[in-house]
């Protein structure tokens, strides 16, 4: 019989729910550090909620197991490289608490509105002052959503019947989807030059992180009001501060922060700014709900192997796993070269198989497109929960098989369907299994994907390549392989170099402005 350790206080249903499956539990609460480490290795599975910390030194105790439950989102408690190089798959449960979040959103629109918090504050002081609190309406403002998946489409559906009017900014949000939710879709400048009210709803990455900056905040409408229940680091909370002391944000409300706790905030004591610890996910429905989910996922997966939720491992039968295991890396890799490389609004994605390839279940093939697509934009995104974003976001998921072979034994190709047009790139697997894009956007190029890459679109002409080389020899940057491809001579051309450092802004400068050059972007694998 399996074992879970329930580390964390969670809603009693979850160790009714393993019990109920055949899995034995124990309930063991606020243990330190190195009394959990002397006693997981007894221990098939660990159930947690924020409190306590999966680190490397525990899991080097952790000999029998296998799973790790995390009940909520966040999974910044997990040391996953250390859990995946331990063989232990760590599942999350990223739905649980959507609808509290949202509702905690519409709450803090609420107070921001009618600045209830200073409102009570100056109330309970005695002071009466009514003529000080002269709130707005929500009815008829218009709302924009920086992020309209899950949460967001929730948010949306509540400010709608507050009969407001919503705009979203959302890379993956499809014009039928906004249709669906009710909502106009727009790019951010458009968003923020309309809104009188701003919510995010988005996760932290490369591509979000001070998404509101100081300079996309001095775009805002003069007084807007701004509410981030998402995740801090989107915005830029000096820059946050002194919009509001400028009186060029109205106000502000955040439940997260960069540094948490946050103990010591320049924004607190900032008048118009609310406040509040992270309360997100805190209410009693969102922890009801995230305990069922853990402990179902995880009773699933001890007991029979299914695997649901999972940052670490797709989802595979154990008969199917090493054939498709070198296509998965394949598929991931193209999926993130062309959600690197696109451009304008996308509506659809296509994966075709062909070949050898396409005797294979294409679900794992394709689920590992999604998730190197969408994780561009997106960090809690896997091969499991992939497919349900981009259905979500109203995204056509294709997929095709080809029997036939054509120039390659095996082939999986990706098609992006955007509003400038079709996006493809091919790639295939060499005899010792490892993945080779053959194509990019019609033009034939052979290239490793791996570490950090320059791309370049230019005029194929004489001397091209050589000043590329002196630009990049005087910047410092080592050339590791070098690609190249065209359609025609003299027409456009394709490079393809791997770099020994990440390509920065500087460097993109100085290339883009060599003649002939019509694009140069950075690309990470």
């Amino acid at each position: 019989m399996p074992k879970v350790l329930i580390s964390d206080k969670m809603d009693p249903r979850a160790a009714q729910i393993f019990r109920e499956r055949g899995v034995e539990v124990d309930e063991i609460t606020g243990k330190t550090p190195d009394e959990l480490a002397a006693m997981i290795g007894e221990y098939d599975g660990l159930a947690i909620r924020s409190s306590t910390k999966v680190t490397k030194a525990i899991l080097e105790h952790a000999t029998n197991l296998k799973v790790v439950g995390r009940a909520g989102i966040g999974v910044d408690n997990v040391d996953i490289p250390a859990a995946s190089a331990k063989g232990v798959v760590v599942m999350n449960t990223p739905f649980g608490n959507s609808i509290t979040t949202a509702e905690h959103a519409i709450a803090l629109m609420f107070a921001l509105a009618r600045q209830l918090p200073e409102a009570d504050a100056s109330t309970q002081a005695g002071k009466w002052e009514k003529n000080r609190f002269m709130g707005v309406e929500l009815t008829s403002k218009t709302l924009g959503l920086i992020g309209a998946g899950n949460i967001g489409s929730i948010v949306a559906d509540r400010a709608r019947g507050l009969k407001m009017k919503v705009v979203a900014f959302d890379p993956f949000l499809t014009p039928e989807r906004a249709i669906e939710m009710g909502v106009e879709k727009v790019t951010l400048d458009e968003l923020l030059a309309r809104a009188d009210f701003i919510t995010l709803h988005t996760p932290l990455t490369d591509q979000t992180r001070n998404i509101l900056s100081a300079e996309n905040l001095a775009k805002t409408k003069k007084g807007v009001q701004i509410i981030n229940c998402a995740r801090g680091g989107l915005i830029d909370e000096a820059a946050l501060k002194a919009g509001l002391d400028s009186g060029q944000i109205g106000g502000a409300a955040l439940d997260v922060f960069v540094e948490e706790p946050a103990k010591a905030s320049p924004l607190f004591g900032t008048p118009n700014f609310v406040s509040t610890p992270h309360l997100g996910a805190s209410t009693t429905e969102a922890q009801v709900n995230v305990a069922i989910q853990v402990a179902e996922q995880m009773a699933d997966f001890l007991m029979s192997g299914g695997v649901t939720n999972a940052l670490n491992m797709p989802s595979l039968s154990a008969e199917e796993a090493p054939k498709l295991k070198p296509y998965m890396a394949l598929a991931e890799k193209l999926g993130s070269l062309v959600g690197q490389l696109a451009h304008g609004s996308i509506s659809g994605i296509s994966v075709e198989v062909e070949g050898a390839a396409a005797a294979l279940n294409p679900k794992p093939i394709t689920g590992a497109v999604l998730a190197g697509f969408m994780r561009v934009h997106t960090d809690t995104v896997n091969m499991v929960n992939a497919p349900f974003l981009a259905k979500e976001r109203g995204l056509d998921v294709r997929e095709v098989r080809r029997e036939r072979e054509g120039d390659y034994h095996t082939l999986v190709r990706v098609t992006l369907k955007t509003d400038a047009g079709d996006r493809s790139v091919a790639g295939t697997l060499f005899g010792d299994q490892a993945p080779r894009l053959v194509e990019l956007f019609g033009i034939k190029v052979e290239a490793d994907l791996a570490g950090p890459m320059l791309y370049v679109v230019n005029e194929d002409a004489p001397g091209f390549i050589g000043r590329l080389g002196t630009t990049l020899g005087a910047a410092g940057v080592n050339i590791g392989t070098f690609h190249l491809g065209r359609r025609q001579a003299g027409g456009e051309a394709v490079l393809l170099l791997s770099v020994d450092e990440a390509v920065t802004a500087d460097l993109l400068t100085q290339v883009r402005a060599l003649p002939g050059v019509k694009t140069a972007m950075g690309l990470v694998f």
